[in-house]
């Protein structure tokens, strides 16, 4: 089984029910599963055969899911690209990636035109119309790219109801995610068929998802927190989900009052701003039974604030591109431990090892590595990055974990994310977790930088709602917390912080600006 197919048989079994809301009109899963079967036959009337590659630079919206699905089901290899990236990341991917069909918003006409000349070996430029593109005048007449452009409703327009796709094996590769490129280039992760329906699969069964639920789709469609959890997993249910945008606290707070979502999934950055959303009404989230949280480390103390305000359980769990994404969710049925990244889902197994492979004991830290059949292929044209990533089938995350009696797992910080201040190691999110128990502190980044003396040192940026406190005010409250060496050597107050589309903290992007300063 694959995702294509179970959607499809899922508009079989409840051919009325309602698969998304967008722009508040609704659709049935027959209509959803119609617009993807002609999505997939324009595609091979355009010339796109099984294993082709192709890039869909979209934002959240059933342009997305149509033509993610009718990929697929055409066998075709789907490659999610954000579409803010910068012209020549966009080119790259697209290069590295040997796309050979674009699917893109109106709103990217100008870059397709610029960029096509560079990229000869793309043949199709499928645009999909928006209200924006229309205000601005695009449109697909005089532009030099010629006869490779279409549009998407001609696509559909062209397609045939009857149409039944290639057969699938497993082991194809359905979706080839880039990973951020923290350390050189992005790296293209090979997800298959399997990968990608069995963690669909297990995490919706994990969470108890069923078509009664209702999912609030916020999160970026491009991004494998949202494909897995927001997308796949509801959809693979039966259950609805409610396709927004862009996040926004008005616009999620609206949304569960006119339509009582079951289900909220988000990045720690979005609760903290749903948390801090002065005009919203506990009493309009009062409809949700489960939050989901991952993407990056969830403060404790921002956890427990938003239950206690929202009256509603908050799972974190944890995942990477490269395991399609998720391994591990607090559970659901037994105590959820605060600051926990939970257990290992169904069919996947989570160690703890040291720098030789080996398991720790209970409680030691070491590198947390999974194994199951969520783990990706491996990473597209890179052999040797494949072959350090994934050893004797196991794959090595780089984060840094620990594991307590009842077998759950706690993530201490990313293995490069370390500092070393005078031989002692200090975790950034220990720092982190200190810094945001502080009444008047809303968000905190904490990094290493050089010094000449102990190696490195523990520098911090926070920003506070309070515009008196000053950086003694949290020295003071973090030498009543921290031990000395942990405690920052300096505090810098910034109006916000560096984040990536999905709102997660970019420490990265901080460590640049001391180097180029």
């Amino acid at each position: 089984m694959n995702l294509s197919a179970q959607l499809h048989e899922t508009a079989k079994a409840l051919p009325q029910k309602t698969a998304y809301f967008f722009n508040d009109e609704a659709s049935t899963y027959a209509e959803l599963d119609g617009a993807i079967t002609k999505f997939a036959s324009g595609l091979e009337a355009l010339g796109v055969k099984k294993g082709d590659h192709i890039a869909l630079l979209l934002g959240n919206s059933p342009y997305f899911v149509v033509s993610l699905y009718g990929a697929l089901r055409l066998g075709a290899t789907v490659i999610p690209v954000n579409p803010i990236y910068t012209p020549d990341e966009i080119g790259y991917i697209i290069k590295n990636g040997d796309v050979k069909t674009v699917v893109a918003l109106d709103l990217l006409l100008p870059l397709a035109e610029k960029m096509h000349h560079l990229l000869p070996e793309v043949e199709n430029y499928i645009i999909c119309d928006t209200p924006q593109g229309k205000e601005r005048g695009l449109n697909n007449s005089n532009l030099s790219v010629g006869d490779k452009l279409h549009t998407f409703t001609s696509i559909l327009a062209s397609g045939d109801l009857s149409y039944q796709g290639p057969e699938l094996n497993e082991d194809d590769v359905a979706v080839i995610l880039y990973t951020s490129g923290t350390t050189g280039k992005p790296k293209g992760a090979m997800l298959t068929h399997k990968n990608l329906y069995s963690n669909a699969k297990d995490t919706g069964d994990y969470l108890k998802m069923n078509e009664d639920d209702r999912i609030i789709t916020t999160l970026p469609m491009f991004h494998v927190f949202c494909l897995t959890v927001a997308l796949n997993a509801p959809l693979l249910s039966g259950a609805t989900i409610l396709i927004d945008p862009k996040f926004s606290p008005a616009e999620i707070f609206r949304l569960s009052k006119k339509y009582e979502p079951t289900v909220f999934a988000g990045v720690p950055t979005m609760y903290n701003f749903l948390y801090q959303y002065e005009a919203g009404d506990p009493k309009d989230l009062q409809s949700l039974r489960l939050c989901i949280s991952g993407g990056a480390s969830m403060p404790v103390s921002l956890l427990e604030n938003f239950e206690r305000k929202f009256n509603v359980l908050i799972s974190e769990g944890y995942g990477l591109s490269e395991a399609s994404p998720v391994t591990c969710f607090n559970p659901l049925d037994r105590p959820r431990k605060a600051g926990s990244i939970g257990q290992s889902i169904v069919h996947v197994e989570n160690k703890v090892v040291n720098e030789l492979g080996e398991e720790v004991p209970i409680g030691q830290v070491g590198e947390l590595i999974v194994s199951g059949p969520n783990v990706m292929k491996g990473y597209y044209k890179m052999p040797e990055e494949t072959q350090a990533a994934i050893r004797n089938g196991w794959l090595y995350t780089g984060d840094l974990a620990r594991k307590d009696e009842e077998g759950y797992f706690y993530i201490v910080d990313r293995k490069k994310d370390l500092i070393l201040v005078g031989g002692y190691n200090v975790y950034p999110r220990e720092v982190e977790e200190v810094l945001y128990s502080h009444p008047d502190i809303i968000e905190v980044a904490v990094l290493g930088v050089p010094d000449p003396e102990q190696g490195e040192m523990v520098k911090s940026y926070v920003v506070t709602k309070n515009s008196e406190l000053t950086e003694e005010d949290v020295l003071d409250y973090c030498r009543e917390r921290l031990a000395k060496y942990k405690i920052p050597s300096s505090v810098d107050f910034l109006e916000e912080l560096p984040k990536n589309t999905t709102g997660k903290i970019l420490r990265r992007a901080l460590k640049q600006q001391i180097i180029q300063a």
